[in-house]
């Protein structure tokens, strides 16, 4: 298990940073995991496998 910051969480999925909080907020991104103060950090597999979804999302509405 890894836990990334936020620049590789946005080089990971090409969201910016208000929509990534935006997304948590609506409750469709993984929440992030406080680190400390002012610090934190997202489960690495937590954002892969939403990732994942939305290839599964396009590839079941491409069928359709």
């Amino acid at each position: 298990m890894r836990i990334i910051r936020l620049k590789e969480v946005i080089d990971l999925t090409g969201l910016a940073r208000s929509t990534i909080y935006k997304f948590i907020g609506d409750g469709n991104f993984p929440k992030a995991v406080s680190l400390g103060d002012r610090c934190v950090g997202w489960v690495e597999g937590e954002v892969i496998e939403w990732i994942l979804a939305k290839i599964r999302e396009r590839d079941l509405a491409a069928s359709a």
